[in-house]
């Protein structure tokens, strides 16, 4: 099969299009085609090596973790899915090595759910890390409930685009940080949009003077500083990038498959309560240039891989 792999750490230029063995298919997995990969900061921060020392890489590195898809074939141990079912999973192993950005994966059962009918692969793709982090976290890290506000940071990239979703869909008052330009795409998604940096906190203010009863920090630094005094007495704090946030009295969160949560989320986007906005697609063998849009920043949703079809050979 066609994949993109790295045999060392380092900056995109590593990232080689070619020839990887097709993966072989336990009792508990699903060979998948895929058609879409998702990139996620955390791929390049992975590349990079900053994961090293919670997930250690195997090399060669098959990178990605997200993929919407079509089933091949699944495991003896596999009655949930059939062949030529879509889905879309969160595979993430314990260590780095067998990712998704190649043309067939091996996925556990437990990281795949059934892909949304009203959603492109492109689309489906961005949902499984974005939208199992604003979803862990909405539900479990700050249990939100109807009627309370919430501020989420960075409200238009491809976390915060979800949970601003999600927190609406939840009956939460929500209220974003955002660039300017993202300001009508931020209120599109169900936020009132502010715009971050200098003074935040002081706009915030503007608009829950009493304070909030959460926060969805994706930011973390200054950011996550500023929103511990933003927080209303019994609120919630929650961060997925700054484990500082535990000296706040919150809570760090690092997201985890859960085929339940993915499926609901998939639901949640056939009833049209969440929708995926793609940035830009690459195709695969461009996957590095992909890396380097998603490390500039400033990404409104999502940027996806796009898979070309294939016939799988003696898999």
């Amino acid at each position: 099969m066609k994949a993109i792999s790295y045999a060392r750490y380092g900056g995109p230029d590593v990232l080689e299009y070619g020839e990887a063995d097709d993966p072989r298919l336990g009792p508990d997995d699903v060979l998948v085609e895929v058609r879409a990969v998702s990139v996620n900061p955390v791929d390049w921060k992975a590349r990079q090596g900053h994961l090293d020392a919670v997930l250690p890489a195997v090399f060669p590195v098959i990178p990605g973790w997200d993929l919407a898809g079509v089933v091949v074939r699944p495991g003896p141990a596999v009655p949930e899915f059939a062949e030529g079912d879509e889905v879309i999973g969160y595979v993430r192993e314990d260590v780095l090595s067998a990712g998704t950005c190649a043309e067939l994966v091996a996925a556990p059962v437990r990281t795949l759910a059934p892909k949304p009918r009203r959603l492109s692969f492109e689309e489906a793709a961005g949902i499984p890390l974005a939208g199992l982090t604003a979803y862990q976290v909405l539900h479990r890290a700050l249990g939100v409930r109807r009627g309370e506000t919430v501020l989420v940071h960075a409200a238009a990239g491809g976390v915060g685009s979800v949970a601003v979703q999600l927190a609406a869909h939840l009956g939460a008052r929500v209220i974003g940080t955002a660039s300017e330009r993202n300001h009508d795409f931020v209120r599109g998604l169900g936020a009132e949009p502010v715009s971050y940096g200098e003074g935040m906190a002081e706009r915030v203010r503007g608009l829950a003077p009493e304070g909030v009863d959460a926060v969805f920090d994706t930011v973390g630094g200054d950011a996550l500083k500023a929103s511990a005094n933003l927080v209303v007495p019994e609120g919630r704090l929650a961060s997925i990038v700054d484990a500082g946030v535990t000296g706040y009295g919150g809570a760090y969160w690092f997201v985890r498959p859960d085929p339940a949560d993915l499926r609901k989320l998939s639901e949640l986007a056939d009833q049209g309560a969440l929708g995926i906005h793609v940035e830009e697609t690459f195709p695969l063998e461009r996957t590095a240039d992909a890396h380097r849009r998603s490390e500039e920043g400033h990404v409104r949703g999502k940027i996806v891989v796009t898979v070309p079809t294939s016939s799988p050979s003696g898999v």
